[in-house]
């Protein structure tokens, strides 16, 4: 089963200044990479091929791989999709909104 959250309720909204981060709110326990996010906001930076999840509470940080892929158009919003493997969420993609940058999960 695949999930698309159209993040109205899940993003408070990207942030492309500078260092291209974006504030992002997980609305329940999500995988990414071999870490279990916590419900919560967090700041999305992309760094590389890695993209760093900084919990805005605590401030630590998680790092994971990511595929960059450019698209011919930009995204209008952003966007998660993730897939249930064993009981729990994990992300697969993640559509940068304003951009067109897709980030796709190891």
């Amino acid at each position: 089963m695949t999930k698309k959250w159209l993040l109205a309720l899940a993003i408070f909204g990207a942030s492309v200044a500078g260092a291209k981060s974006f504030d992002i709110t997980m609305p329940f326990p999500t995988i990414v990479g071999n870490v279990q996010l916590a419900p919560g906001e967090y700041q999305l930076k992309v760094e590389s091929s890695r993209a760093v999840f900084t919990d805005q509470k605590t401030n630590k940080s998680v790092e994971a791989n990511v595929t960059l892929e450019n698209s011919s158009r930009k995204y209008n919003y952003t966007a998660v999709e993730t897939k249930r493997v064993g009981g729990k969420d994990r992300i697969n993609t993640i559509e940068l909104g304003g951009t067109t940058t897709k980030l796709e999960f190891n």
